[in-house]
């Protein structure tokens, strides 16, 4: 790749040069932008430019273009559009270019451009001059600079604007396909769903501009997807029996001795060696039935698809009629396009598996819905007839203002990674009304999604430009791109964080404070701000007593997405490593990097729900202010010494263990409720476990001989007790299953842990790091603990902690 002349990267030069017998126009500008060179876009794979467009046109004759040249950076010059050149883009948004046109005589000629802030730009400057700066802004793509004569075009120059902070053809033409495949996928889900087939009619409401608007978007993949069932399409196997001469047929099946039973009269007197024996006489067939299976490709799947391709075809014909009514403008392209159209279509309805009869019924088949290629053309005939209007353009963006976009492809990008692992609930993207289908994606709507996990059915939403119900600012309002909000098992808090899309990025120029301070290119330090802000500005009233209103941060984390490629090296900037921090900071995110992004929300949607508060950056102080979950063991598990002694203690409400059995007197004083261990020896595999557990009122410590209520089966024994009076007994929902532990005599836990315990080894859990390490291992499925002893009020040491299934 040839590299730039010294010194351009500091002054402007003429970049095109168009001479006409009518005026001359110049554009002058940068050839290059700062940051399209640092991030080496816009290459090939050899590290050559890719091609850009200059494309000038008259449209009136009597314009006769004489001559264009266009900067070639390589030679530092001008020179001529036909040359042998390498054709290197020339204009970048946010970049800007000056227009001059000058005239070679006093003619009416004024600047046009779809976009009034670029038309209003370039004015008149005397009687023979038009001048402007034009600045793309984040459009890129073609775009058509006219000059009118009495508000008629009379020349155009088309250009191609390029993006600068991603590649034009590995991401933004990627962007613009996913978005579309996006919305084209959301709505064809959305009309699976609620679509009811009243017979073979089409949407009266529908009218031929929205049909031809929607046959343009999807006709080559309908085209394409026919002819992938030309490779293999579906059929049955016909059975079809034929009478022919006996001597003609080359295989007689057994079904012919029912067939020859029936028709004597077919059997002829054979003194030779017949085929049929009668009565010691034989005979020989003179006819017979031969049966043969054949390939039949006349099933109502390909009728459905021959249905499909005559109704477009047919509207095809109508638009075409009406095109040519007296009054119509004649438009050649239109024109041309239509009979191309038609033409495929009919080359489509040659095909063999095609040649089958009229469709009278329709019901949806499997084939239909699965089957690869039906199920497209399924697709493609739902949206054709329903009438689909897309807001903002989605699905027109030859010229669209990239921030924008990227925003749109950020939001449907997150979703597409959801919906490949998690079941999509609710959508509310996608609307329907009287005129059809609406892609409600603007700032104006609030979008959301609702997904299911399959594995535990916790539910999370995907929320764009909303905060979910209750949340608010009490002084500036707040409203990120995105807002995922996580409803996790065993926790009554919704955990949320916000993914705002940034379509800027830092380049990290070299002798720049960004460049010293973090190295690679990056997001820009005042979005990384932008995150805090959202994190601690984004509040939810919990409470109001006595006038006064408390709240509570909601969002857990915030991150910037931008446009960066370089995954691999991001890795080690400083805004990266700040997320596992402070929980803020930035993810690259383009349709070449999403492996980042996509990681992270399946460990935000893995995460337990202490470790996802945990993420969270907490006040100075707060270690001090909560007590740990497992400081204070204040559940007593006691095994019970016999059978009986489970109806006694039922019956008198409390319960009794020896003294000895607690290694520390103090451990008395903290003992808030009794749990009863019942043991598979005693009760069975079937009664095993913990289902009855009750609040300690009071405990005291006496000799077993004045336990009265309970008569001691050794007699009487003055050795020590404790008797822990329990409020009321009571049942656990779901019982804590042994799993191959016991208690022998009593075992000391939380309630913490009593409450989320599922086998009796989990009880025993005591350190931080064991219950992080159990807790994340819980959320891919069930958890088997081994300790050093079955008896776990005398195991010293956990041993494993495996998932059983997952």
């Amino acid at each position: 790749m040839d590299s730039l002349p010294i010194g351009s990267p500091n002054r402007a030069v003429e970049l095109v040069r168009i001479q006409t017998n009518w005026f001359h126009l110049y554009i002058q500008g940068k050839p290059f932008h700062p940051t399209v060179e640092t991030l080496q876009l816009h290459r090939q794979e050899d590290a050559s430019w890719i091609e850009s467009r200059l494309r000038p046109l008259s449209l009136v004759p009597g314009l006769n273009i004489e001559s264009v040249e266009r900067y070639a950076p390589n030679q530092g010059k001008l020179v001529p559009q036909d040359a042998e050149q390498e054709s290197q883009p020339l204009f970048y948004e946010t970049q800007s270019y000056e227009l001059v046109v000058e005239l070679e005589s006093e003619m009416p000629l004024t600047f046009y451009h779809e976009n009034v802030a670029l038309r209003e730009a370039v004015l008149p400057k005397g009687r023979r001059l038009l001048s402007g700066v034009l600045n793309f802004q984040n459009e890129v793509g073609f775009t058509e600079l006219e000059l009118r004569m009495h508000g008629e075009s009379v020349f155009r120059l088309e250009l191609e604007i390029f993006p600068s902070k991603m590649d034009y053809k590995k991401d933004y033409e990627a962007i613009m396909q996913d978005v579309n495949e996006q919305i084209y996928n959301l709505s064809f889900d959305f009309l699976r769903k609620t679509y009811n087939y009243t017979g073979l009619r089409e949407t009266k409401s529908q009218s031929l501009t929205e049909f031809f608007v929607i046959l343009q978007h999807i006709f080559q993949q309908l085209v394409h997807q026919v002819e992938l069932i030309q490779h293999a399409p579906h059929h049955k196997l016909r059975t079809e029996n034929r009478i022919r001469e006996a001597a003609r047929v080359k295989k007689a099946g057994r079904s012919n001795i029912v067939f020859l039973a029936k028709r004597p009269h077919l059997l002829l007197p054979d003194q030779g060696q017949g085929l049929v024996t009668i009565q010691h006489q034989q005979y020989t067939p003179s006819h017979l039935m031969e049966t043969r299976r054949h390939i039949d490709y006349d099933t109502s799947e390909n009728r459905f698809v021959r249905w499909v391709l005559k109704r477009v075809q047919q509207r095809l014909r109508h638009l075409r009629q009406l095109l040519k009514t007296k009054g119509r403008t004649n438009d050649p392209v239109l024109e041309t396009k239509l009979r191309r159209m038609q033409t495929e279509l009919q080359r489509l309805l040659q095909f063999d598996f095609l040649q089958v009869g009229e469709m009278r019924q329709f019901t949806t088949s499997l084939v239909l819905q699965m089957a690869p290629g039906y199920r497209e053309v399924y697709r493609c005939y739902l949206m054709l007839m329903k009438g689909l209007s897309i807001q903002n353009d989605l699905f027109r963006l030859s010229m669209k203002d990239l921030a924008k976009l990227y925003e749109y492809w950020c939001f449907l990008k997150i979703h597409e990674l959801l919906n490949r692992k998690y079941e999509l609930v609710k959508q509310n993207v996608i609307k329907l009304n009287r005129g059809g289908l609406f892609v409600a994606l603007d700032t104006s709507n609030k979008s959301k999604m609702v997904y299911r996990n399959p594995r535990n059915g916790e539910i999370f939403t995907l929320y764009y430009n909303a905060l979910p119900s209750g949340d608010s600012s009490e002084t500036v309002a707040q409203v990120p791109d995105n807002v995922l909000t996580l409803k996790k098992q065993d926790s009554s808090v919704e955990y949320k964080y916000v993914f705002d899309a940034k379509y800027r990025i830092n380049p990290a120029y070299e002798g720049t404070p960004y460049k010293q301070s973090y190295k690679t290119p990056g997001p820009q330090v005042d979005d990384i701000n932008t995150m805090h802000r959202y994190r601690d500005a984004i509040v939810y009233e919990s409470s109001e007593q006595e006038g006064h209103k408390d709240y509570e941060r909601t969002m857990f984390g915030a991150y910037v997405l931008f446009p960066y490629s370089n995954e691999a090296e991001y890795k080690e900037h400083k805004f990266y490593r700040s997320i596992e921090l402070v929980n803020v900071g930035a993810l690259p995110f383009l349709p070449s990097s999403t492996s980042l992004v996509e990681k992270f929300l399946d460990e935000l949607i893995l995460d337990s729900p202490e470790k996802a508060y945990e993420r969270a950056t907490r006040p100075r102080g707060t270690k001090n202010y909560y007590v740990n979950k497992l400081a204070g063991k204040t559940v007593l598990v006691g095994a019970l010494s016999h059978r009986d002694q489970l109806k006694d203690l039922r019956e008198h409400g409390f319960y009794h263990v020896p003294l000895r059995h607690f290694s520390q007197h103090g451990d008395l004083t903290r003992v808030e409720c009794v749990a009863i261990y019942q043991s598979i020896s005693s009760f069975g595999r079937e009664q095993a476990g913990i289902t009855l557990y009750g609040k300690v009122v009071s405990w005291t410590v006496l000799p077993r001989d004045q336990i009265l209520e309970i008569p001691s089966r050794r007699g009487a024994t003055s050795e020590l007790y404790v008797k822990f009076q329990v409020e009321e007994w009571q049942q656990r929902e779901a019982p804590i299953m042994p799993g191959g532990h016991g208690v022998k005599h009593v075992l000391l836990t939380s309630m913490y842990m009593f409450e989320r315990a599922e086998e009796v080894a989990e009880l025993r859990l005591e350190t931080e790091a064991e219950l992080k390490d159990w807790r994340e291992k819980r959320r891919r499925g069930k958890v088997k603990l081994r300790w050093d002893s079955e008896d776990l009020d005398k195991a010293n040491r956990l041993e494993e902690v495996r998932v059983e299934d997952s």
